[in-house]
């Protein structure tokens, strides 16, 4: 059986001599796993067309154990990317956690169009990268299931105060009245940005809004220690990125 579907690649692997495996993020159908036959000669069409980050209309063929791309149409290949190490390590940990996170047999329409969003923003050089990756950070964990509790204090309902404080371990926040010693104090202006990444209906515009340089800074601490307080698995791709800044 033969379908049509949109896609990202988000990883890739040679089998055997000339053979490659690659992961799709699929609008309708999540994550899918698909063989591209002799890709490594010279000779393939579709040799550039299935390499990472390339998003396009790829046809697959159902077999006995695995989909097979029959052929591949590439809309966009963010070639930007590979003219800045930082922003291509960046999109590579994007990758790798929306390998983790993403989901077989169920559409991702959000998540992909997050993603897309996140590398059209690496290639155009126009967002802070703190931003980006504290956004697609946050927003990707809501869509993976792991949405903090940041409509209120989660002890008495408080909806704000001028320094509130956010729980890594619990997943939720508090007012200034019910602290407690682990959690991390954030200013009202960066719960505001967490709720609006968390809520926001509109994907294209959940990389629009602006903090000051220090609370960027707490913001992306927040929402990566959050998010390694969720993933399991080693995302080796987060620490080559952060190993480049060192």
């Amino acid at each position: 059986m033969q379908t049509t579907v949109r896609g990202l690649i988000i990883r890739e692997q040679t089998t055997g001599e000339s053979d490659r495996l690659v992961t799709l993020l699929t609008d309708e159908f999540g994550i899918i796993k698909a063989f591209v036959r002799r890709a490594k000669t010279y000779k393939s069409q579709n040799l550039s067309s299935t390499s990472l980050f390339v998003y396009g209309e790829f046809k697959l063929f159902k077999g006995k154990d695995a989909y097979v791309i029959d052929n591949a149409q590439p809309m966009e290949m963010f070639f930007d990317l590979r003219g800045d190490l930082e922003r291509l390590a960046l999109a590579q940990y994007f990758a790798q956690l929306t390998y983790y996170l993403g989901q077989e047999e169920q559409p991702s329409h959000e998540m992909l169009r997050l993603i897309l969003n996140a590398l059209h923003l690496l290639c155009k050089g126009s967002k802070d990268t703190k931003l980006i990756k504290a956004v697609l950070e946050m927003r990707m964990l809501c869509l993976g299931g792991y949405m903090p509790d940041i409509l209120a204090c989660y002890r008495c309902g408080t909806y704000e105060s001028e320094t509130m404080f956010f729980d890594i371990e619990e997943g939720c926040i508090y007012c200034k009245d019910c602290f407690r010693n682990h959690a991390i104090t954030v200013p009202m202006s960066v719960i505001t940005a967490i709720r609006y990444i968390c809520l926001s209906q509109d994907i294209a515009k959940l990389f629009s809004f602006k903090l000051s340089e220090e609370n960027l800074e707490l913001l992306s601490s927040v929402c990566e220690k959050y998010l390694l307080s969720r993933v399991d698995g080693r995302l080796t791709a987060l620490e080559f990125y952060k190993g480049l800044s060192v």
